[in-house]
């Protein structure tokens, strides 16, 4: 019995606990009611009964329960209240938007890592989700709007700006390396013109553009530098990654006829002159990843420097108590009052 009253009593909290002080009071309540009502001459001791009636004997107990009522009542005026749940408080975000290159240069194999054999594609969609969900060192983006643009000929917004992670994640590994010669290429403006035209529409405090591409600009209609002048008209901060080596790379090809596969090396060039001048034009940074490890440490470092700020961090919301010990009080008072001007009622 007492621990499960221990257990009940365990989660309570008081919200003004200075207030149980009042409950000093019942001691003066106390005496004060027991005080005599004032004096009758009897001429003579047998008038009086010879034993104490019940009443006589029970005539404490007006006074107890007005005494007992006001710890009931000092209890209520210290807020007990129980903990419901913990959360964070709403805070405004980022607005993020990713645009990735999935041209056929995507397929290189310089990012496997020893277990697993894995595209370029592959390793830039699973720290992608990582720095999304958090996870494996990343904690994750809860309150950012984040949008995701692909890129090869020609770009394409794959999500617009949401907080529905969830969906977003499921949108990234549904990213695909264009197969089709007549949609492959690098239209590198074109992309970042586009993820800008997504980012202006939004409110957030903070708008950024993260670029992502192994190669060198060769299609589209926008040059990449005058996006990123259009960026920095808007204040859209750009960081930009140059994923891969630079140089030859290993590539899977399958062969139609047997249907077999093979490994063949393959120049690949990333354009770092033209990433460097879109970051520095717009107040972001030029990022270098040569491996998967690379890679998750670059957005470990864009993790640290875009950040919200926060106040107040945790809340707690409760379940107030107090009615009880108020109900508790006040039948305690009303039945001390009535009992001690009916049953208990004294003559002087």
């Amino acid at each position: 019995m007492s621990e499960l009253l221990a257990r009940m009593l365990a989660p309570v909290e008081l919200r003004e606990p200075w207030f149980l002080l009042a409950a000093l009071a019942a001691l003066p309540i106390y005496i004060w009611a027991r005080r005599p009502p004032g004096r009758l001459t009897f001429s003579s001791l047998r008038l009086l009964p010879a034993r104490p009636t019940w009443r006589a004997r029970t005539s404490f107990v007006p006074a107890a329960l007005l005494a007992l009522s006001a710890v009931g009542l000092a209890v209520a005026l210290a807020g007990p209240r129980v903990p419901d749940r913990r959360g964070e408080v709403k805070r405004e975000g980022i607005a993020i938007m990713m645009v990735v290159d999935v041209s056929g240069s995507m397929r290189a194999l310089d990012l496997s890592t020893p277990d697993k054999e894995r595209t370029r594609l592959d390793a830039v969609v699973d720290v992608f989700d990582d720095f999304v969900a958090g996870k494996d060192g990343l904690p994750g983006r809860p309150n950012d709007a984040i949008g995701l643009i692909s890129f090869a000929g020609y770009a394409d917004t794959r999500s617009p700006l949401t907080l529905d992670h969830d969906n977003l994640v499921a949108i990234s590994r549904s990213l695909e390396i264009v197969r089709d010669r007549d949609e492959d290429g690098t239209a590198l403006g074109d992309g970042l013109g586009l993820a800008v035209e997504r980012l202006r529409e939004s409110r957030a405090r903070s708008r950024v553009a993260i670029l992502l591409t192994d190669g060198v600009s060769n299609a589209g209609t926008d040059a990449p530098l005058d996006s990123a002048k259009l960026a920095k008209k808007y204040g859209i901060k750009v960081y930009t990654i140059g994923t891969g080596t630079n140089g030859l790379a290993p590539v899977r090809i399958e062969d139609p006829a047997s249907g077999r596969s093979f490994l063949r090396q393959t120049m690949v060039e990333i354009d770092e002159d033209t990433l460097r001048a879109i970051a520095d034009q717009t107040g972001g940074a030029y990022f270098r990843a040569t491996d998967a490890g690379g890679l998750r440490q670059v957005y470990r470092q864009i993790d640290q420097l875009e950040r919200s700020e926060l106040q107040g961090e945790k809340w707690r919301q409760y379940r107030e108590q107090f009615a009880g010990p108020l109900a508790l009080g006040l039948l305690l008072a009303v039945l001390g009052l009535v009992g001690e001007a009916t049953v208990w009622r004294r003559l002087p």
